[in-house]
């Protein structure tokens, strides 16, 4: 039985590995094809820059402080904006699950608000937090708790009546009850919010850093300094550092969720 389970588990890694290659011929077909149409001068340099200028605008900023500096701000908007929305997002989605009185009082008010724009809120969150910091976090946290929101209160709703029937049978307290019942029964659904919520606050992270690049540094602030100075290549170097955070992030969510959910399996 473990030879036959062994077996599996190497042609699983084996069909991974093929999938995981397959990922990469897009991209690396769209490099060589750039590279071909730079050195055959089929597009204008000033435009659209060879990779190797990509190449040398990257060594260049990895040199600067000014770089790293925006990195961490970034990062540092991103994993704090992210954390308090998650947080409140999960208790929030808890307590409406649970309580029918807390979902009659606040569903309706959730709902009508989550259907307003993110952007919409910006003019409002300038207004009193100004374009520091706070506002950009503020920004990121309402981004990430819809959400988690949203798929924690599914996640609550989705546990069997019988399940809190045995907690009962138990004499579970309301501690118990959330820590033994709720949270390990709805993490699923919950993780796969955090998991979009995740994603929703590094979007908001850039989209903040854009739209109120008044004051401070970030990695969007490389973007509209390339924009500023119309160096496309700068412009597609920050691009491409945002885009790898992302998929980095997204790895380290489904990383996450399998140590953690292991007993799912």
């Amino acid at each position: 039985m473990s030879i036959t389970t062994d077996f599996n588990n190497q042609i699983k890694k084996f069909e991974l590995s093929h999938v995981q290659f397959y990922g990469l011929v897009l991209p690396i077909g769209f490099i060589v094809l750039w590279t071909l149409a730079s050195k055959l001068n089929w597009v204008n340099p000033k435009l659209i820059p060879a990779p190797i200028e990509v190449v040398k605008i990257a060594i260049q900023q990895f040199q600067q402080q000014e770089f790293w500096q925006g990195l961490g701000a970034s990062l540092f908007r991103d994993l704090t904006g992210f954390v308090i929305g998650s947080v409140l997002a999960i208790i929030f989605g808890i307590v409406v699950g649970v309580s029918r009185w807390a979902n009659y009082l606040f569903l309706p008010s959730f709902n009508v608000l989550r259907q307003i724009s993110l952007f919409a809120w910006l003019p409002l969150i300038t207004t009193f937090l100004d374009y520091g910091n706070s506002a950009k976090i503020l920004f990121i946290v309402l981004s990430v708790f819809y959400p988690v929101a949203l798929h924690t209160i599914d996640g609550v709703r989705r546990i069997p009546l019988n399940q809190y029937e045995v907690a009962k049978v138990y004499q579970f307290n309301a501690w118990q009850t959330l820590t033994k019942l709720i949270l390990p029964a709805a993490a699923p659904q919950i993780f796969l919010g955090l998991q979009l919520g995740l994603i929703f606050a590094w979007v908001a992270t850039i989209g903040a850093e854009f739209l109120l690049a008044n004051y401070g540094v970030g990695l969007g602030n490389i973007v509209i300094r390339g924009r500023a100075a119309l160096d496309v290549g700068l412009i597609v170097f920050g691009l491409i550092v945002i885009g790898f955070i992302g998929v980095t992030w997204n790895y380290v969510a489904n990383l996450a969720e399998r140590r953690i959910l292991v007993w799912r399996r």
